[in-house]
């Protein structure tokens, strides 16, 4: 029993050392952002207008990027750059998490009622992406297909106005460019309505699809810088704009990004009919995806080790016997396992700033959510490993006058942790495969990476498999490692 109670102080003393290196890594990231920085946010997964360059600092690069670093040195202020899926841009401008957004963003009636926006910098036209010889050049061609488009775009809005005239056309929301191609690819929709720029890119490295102009549509109502409501960047980054319109700084940022080739383009050959994968182009890539696994396994272990110190309470809780504890703790506990992970993640990421006012961080919310969200079911299991204890030890205890606190510590839980040791396993596991989850919020774990990388150079299956093989990897060194942990224990007893 000492050697086993050793393993878990020695276990505990370097998750609490972990802790403080986050801790530390963020009082520094703090300290490093101050007044005289703008915080812009940004989806970088559109190229050439925003996404991660192939170079040795994996840096956000692109059309965006360039004109909001303008902007910034012109006012006289530093610039940090966030990223986050882009339907979570207008959220973290609600919540105060950024000063500014920049995605190839439109000024629609809808957004401008929530938010504030520059004036356009950037004109853009709907275009149609389909498979070579579908025939699919022109609005009236897409009567009674299935038509992809992402969600929360002016691209939505448009199909949706062509819908009303095309009852028959399917319509299919996604939320990533790059998930629509490979729609397109595996034939679940027809077509897709990109911008023109983003078009010419995706069909560059598919040879098999084409792009036509929608030259009947109108322009896609431009690109321009959103604000939160009321914020007072909007009168000063308007003023740039316009001496960079007038100038001709943003014309010859467009020579720049739109005259480049996308990433894969140069050796993209015509494709096959069926699945073709070549796992040799993700190969420079490689480093960066693996630059995941730390901030993965950082979350599970930060989850796990808080989710079981909540379950415990909880279960402590359920086990009392007193009536109101009882009741907190079962309805805790049937709220956060009748409700997404996902949603929790938003709410507490989102949420949090506006009621308290407290800038929560990514990762700060991705491990508060995911140990509240453990701890419900670690909690059942826990209440589970205490009752398979024989309750002749815990009389036997009491009557010996061991105080309770004591009995549960040394007696009972040892056994019980012992008897949920594969349920713990199990739980980890998950929350090592649900530490996907929190890419949703911008951290670069191992799928952010692998979906960065997919984006950056048009392809899909190579990335997310390389990705999937890392994930396979880590779950079966986590069950062998607790198979000998669990042999060990049984050798103990």
């Amino acid at each position: 029993m000492t050697k086993w109670r050793r393993r878990i102080f020695t276990l505990l003393f370097g998750v609490m050392v972990a802790i403080a290196i986050v801790i530390s890594q963020n009082s520094l990231l703090a300290s490093s952002v101050g007044k005289d920085t703008l915080r812009m946010i940004t989806s970088p997964d559109y190229p050439p207008f925003e996404y991660y360059d192939q170079g040795a600092e994996r840096k956000i690069v692109g059309f965006d990027i360039d004109i909001a670093n303008y902007i910034a040195k012109e006012l006289g202020f530093k610039l940090e750059v966030m990223e986050s899926d882009f339907s979570g841009l207008i959220p973290a401008l609600q919540a105060n998490r950024a000063d500014f957004a920049m995605a190839s963003m439109n000024p629609t009636p809808e957004r401008l009622r929530n938010l504030d926006f520059s004036i356009v910098y950037y004109q853009g036209k709907d275009t149609i992406i389909a498979p070579v010889g579908s025939n699919i050049t022109k609005l009236e061609d897409l009567a009674g297909k299935r038509v992809g488009v992402q969600l929360g775009t002016t691209q939505e809005q448009s199909v949706k106005e062509i819908g009303v005239k095309l009852p028959s056309m399917e319509i299919k929301l996604l939320n990533k460019a790059p998930d629509m191609i490979q729609e397109i690819k595996s034939g679940r929709i027809d077509a897709v309505i990109l911008g023109d720029t983003v078009a010419q890119g995706f069909t560059q490295s598919n040879p098999e699809l084409e792009f036509h102009p929608l030259s009947s549509n109108k322009p896609d109502g431009g690109s321009a810088i959103a604000f939160s409501k009321g914020s007072s960047l909007v009168a000063p980054f308007n003023k740039v704009l316009q001496k960079m319109l007038d100038g001709g700084e943003v014309e010859r940022l467009k020579t720049k990004w739109f005259a480049l080739k996308s990433p894969d383009a140069a050796t993209s050959k015509p494709a096959a009919k069926g699945l073709n994968l070549d796992l040799r182009r993700i190969i420079p890539d490689i480093p960066f995806i693996l630059q995941g696994i730390p901030v993965s396994l950082l979350f599970t272990l930060l989850s796990l080790f808080f989710g079981l110190i909540w379950g415990t309470l909880l279960t402590v809780c359920k086990i009392t016997g007193i009536k109101p504890l009882i009741l907190f703790a079962n309805a805790y506990t049937s709220v956060f396992r009748g409700t997404p992970m996902l949603l929790q993640l938003a709410l507490v990421y989102y949420a949090t700033p506006q009621l308290t006012g407290y800038d929560i961080s990514a990762l700060q919310a991705g491990v508060l959510t995911f140990t509240l969200n453990s701890g419900a079911y670690l909690s059942e299991t826990i209440r589970g490993g205490i009752q398979a204890v024989d309750k002749g030890q815990t009389e036997a205890a009491l009557s010996m006058g061991v105080p309770y606190y004591l009995m549960m510590s040394d007696i009972i839980m040892p056994q019980a942790l012992k008897n949920i040791l594969p349920a713990l396993v199990n739980e980890a596991i998950g929350l090592l495969k649900d530490s996907a989850l929190v890419s949703t919020l911008g951290m670069v774990e191992i799928l952010r990476s692998a979906q960065i990388v997919g984006a950056n150079k048009y392809i899909y299956f190579e990335p997310l498999l390389f990705a999937g093989l890392i994930y396979y990897v880590l779950v079966m060194a986590l069950t062998r490692s607790a198979s000998t942990l669990e042999m060990r224990l049984r050798r103990s007893e």
